[in-house]
């Protein structure tokens, strides 16, 4: 704290030089350093308070302010630099600005009118060029809502973020389009697979029970046959399960990081610019934010002064065995096999292949048989 403290360098020149300080000494002027330069002149640091009173007591003696410290000496820097800090901070907050303000969208789509839809709808959520960066809470939200409004038009769409542009991938959902409502077709195989299960409300079941059956193969007709003649023909209605086999690869990590709370929660404040958050801690540990308060904030800058209780949480490295790993990946493999399926669908049976270790993970083969709607539906002519 003694480098802040206010402290001025003067020079005193006069005869008799030691009589003076000995004088100051007297008054009780604390004299931090002092420098003879002969016997007529010395210099001396001193307290910024003690200044005026050996301008009162001077007497014959010169006295000459020569150099200040401490906070004196930073608010003459700032006052002199004032205008270069003044532009520094300008400067500052001009790239923070720019550097979360998007100067480009990019739609890639072949689709004159999937392009021009969804520009619509981005400008109309503020994602606009020269807009402000949208964080990814946002960005999700905005998908989900633009995904659920268009579901007859858009199947995927992804909105990623690349310094100061936005690349908005889409994909355009495909749906069969029908003569009518009563147009006659045929139910075909999605997929190759073995026949399970035929439902025919409508049409004549033309494959047998536990039949292999290629992609785009007549499973359920819609032709109306009689003396092994077509007398008419009918919109073909049902359903068509079969087993269908898939190989998958999955990668699991041999050293898994856990998150543990410590228990620990306290209050931190921080000031939110834009999507960036500076908090007022000096604590390094990792932490979770649990509820966040707006304290103030200003409708011109985006500027915000929050408070925040923080969790503390401490990361755990767990080492997995060879067959603790393969027993993770094996998991995972079903996990995600049965996050794609839909009811009544479900896994037959798995069996482990194989597996491979790389690096620090472990990649295993895993062979799967599941029992899924394959139906699909083509129109009676088409190829």
């Amino acid at each position: 704290m003694n480098l802040f403290k206010s402290r001025i360098s003067i020079n005193i020149k006069g005869k008799n030089i030691n009589r003076f300080i000995k004088k100051l000494r007297n008054c009780k002027i604390d004299i931090l350093r002092i420098k003879y330069k002969n016997k007529n002149e010395v210099d001396i640091i001193i307290k910024k308070e003690d200044y005026d009173k050996i301008k009162k007591i001077k007497s014959i003696y010169d006295i000459t302010e020569l150099e200040v410290f401490g906070l004196l000496k930073i608010k003459k820097n700032f006052r002199k630099n004032m205008h270069i800090i003044i532009i520094g901070i300008i400067c500052f907050i001009l790239f923070i600005i720019l550097t979360q303000m998007i100067f480009e969208i990019e739609i890639i789509h072949s689709n004159k009118d999937i392009r021009d839809l969804l520009k619509k709808e981005l400008n109309q959520n503020g994602i606009k060029e020269l807009s402000i960066k949208k964080s990814y809470e946002e960005i999700e939200k905005l998908k989900e809502k633009i995904l659920n409004k268009y579901p007859n038009k858009i199947e995927w769409l992804e909105i990623e973020n690349k310094g100061t542009k936005y690349i908005v991938k889409v994909e355009e959902r495909k749906i069969n389009k029908v003569k009518g409502e009563e147009s006659p077709r045929d139910i075909i195989a999605k997929k190759p697979g073995i026949i399970k299960k035929v439902i025919a409300n409508h049409g004549e079941i033309v494959k047998d029970m536990d039949d292999y059956v290629e992609k785009g193969e007549v499973i359920i007709s819609g032709d109306l046959i009689f003396n092994n003649e077509i007398k008419g023909r009918e919109k073909a209605d049902g359903k068509v399960y079969a087993e269908i086999w898939y190989t998958t690869k999955t990668e699991y990590p041999l050293v898994i990081d856990k998150v543990k709370k410590t228990g620990r929660i306290k209050n931190v404040y921080g000031i939110k610019f834009i999507n960036n958050l500076y908090k007022f801690s000096l604590n390094k540990s990792k932490v979770k934010i649990i509820s966040e308060k707006t304290i103030a904030s200003n409708k011109i800058i985006p500027l915000k002064l929050v408070k925040f209780k923080e969790e503390e949480t401490k990361t755990i490295s767990q080492v997995l065995t060879y067959d603790e790993a393969i027993e993770k990946a094996k998991e995972a493999s079903i996990k995600e096999i049965k996050s794609k399926l839909k009811k009544p669908e479900y896994i037959i049976r798995s069996s482990y292949l194989k597996s491979n270790v790389n690096n620090s993970t472990i990649e295993v083969e895993m062979f799967f048989a599941v029992y899924e709607d394959i139906t699909d539906y083509r129109e009676i002519g088409d190829s």
